[in-house]
């Protein structure tokens, strides 16, 4: 994927390696760090570009480097969707730069021939939960002891999604 998308307020191009110092410190972050963990985070940069995994990088009307949206699709024409996993860094929370990330990456989608969308968040992020609301994802189910936690514990998933 190496085409740029533009949003109303962001754009979303795709992930390069120059990206991995900010995409690392982003997910530093500890509101960031709670949702998104890694044992190496450089190691998890380098592995998903090597992989060709669909990423972009969120851009602010600055340039900044905001966020983070990652895309993996299933190939299988008679279950065509995807699944989304997006980070923004909190000192740029609540501008709209992630409901925007969002239905930019989503609209893409839906010319690629994905009939649904499905997002992962964990029950507990409330302000995830309220965004993807905001860009119609509703939830489908409770995952059960979803996610392994750093100290070991189990914490539950809330599937949502939505239908393009």
């Amino acid at each position: 994927m190496n085409e740029e998308l533009v949003g109303q307020t962001v754009r979303l191009r795709p992930v390069v390696a120059a990206d991995r110092e900010r995409v690392v410190e982003m997910r530093q972050t500890p509101e960031v760090a709670r949702w998104w963990r890694g044992v190496d985070l450089g190691a998890d940069f380098d592995e998903s570009l090597a992989e060709g995994l669909m990423q972009f990088v969120i851009e602010a009307p600055d340039g900044a480097v905001v966020g983070l949206v990652q895309v993996s699709e299933e190939p299988d024409p008679e279950y065509r969707h995807a699944s989304i996993d997006i980070l923004v860094d909190p000192a740029h929370h609540r501008q709209g730069y992630g409901t925007d990330a969002l239905r930019t990456v989503i609209a893409y989608l839906g010319t690629q021939g994905h009939h649904r969308v499905t997002i992962d968040p964990s029950v507990d992020n409330a302000a995830a939960i309220a965004c993807y609301r905001r860009v119609g994802f509703e939830p489908v189910g409770v995952m059960r002891a979803y996610e392994r936690q750093s100290d070991g514990t189990w914490n539950d998933g809330l599937l949502m999604d939505l239908i393009i």
